[in-house]
C-alpha cells in the first residue's frame, strides 16, 4: 500500500508503546509512540545502530542523556545517537505522549519533486514562510 491513515487511539489505549510502523505499514524507518503515566520512569537504554528522534506532543518528558538533564514540553524535540545512554521519564503530572522516530544510515538528501510544476510558486513561497489560506 502506498498510504496508510490512523490515530494513536486505534493502536492501543493503554500506557506503553504504540506500535506505529507495524500499524501503518511503515517500512523506511522505525516509528512508535510511547505513553506514560504521570511520574513514570522509563528504562536506561541504548541501541547498537538506530539514533532516535523525540518529540514530546503532550504531557512534560525528562531527558537525562550523558548527565545532561533537560525537562521539554509539547512540540521539545531531542535527538539521541545510537550508542548514547539515555532515560526518558514522565517530569509532568499528565499523560506524556512521545512520538520517536528512529533510523541509520543518514539523510537521503532533497529528493522531494513537484507532481504540478504550476506549484513551484507556491513552494517557493512556503520556504519563505509564507502560506495561503486557500486549499
Amino acid at each position: 500500500m502506498a498510504h496508510s491513515f490512523g490515530t494513536l487511539d486505534e493502536l492501543g489505549d493503554n500506557y506503553g508503546f504504540r506500535k506505529i510502523r507495524q500499524g501503518l505499514g511503515v517500512t523506511a524507518f522505525g516509528v512508535n509512540a510511547i505513553v506514560y503515566p504521570p511520574g513514570a520512569e522509563g528504562i536506561l537504554h541504548y541501541h547498537d545502530e538506530q539514533d532516535e528522534l523525540y518529540f514530546v506532543h503532550s504531557g512534560t518528558a525528562r531527558f537525562d542523556v550523558d548527565g545532561d538533564v533537560r525537562e521539554l514540553g509539547p512540540g521539545g524535540l531531542a535527538h539521541v545517537e545510537a550508542a548514547t545512554p539515555r532515560l526518558v521519564s514522565n517530569g509532568g503530572e499528565d499523560d506524556l505522549v512521545l512520538l520517536i522516530v528512529g533510523g541509520k544510515g543518514g539523510y537521503v538528501g532533497r529528493d522531494g519533486q513537484l507532481v504540478d510544476p504550476a506549484d513551484l510558486e507556491k513552494r517557493q513561497a512556503m520556504g519563505r514562510g509564507e502560506f495561503s489560506n486557500s486549499t
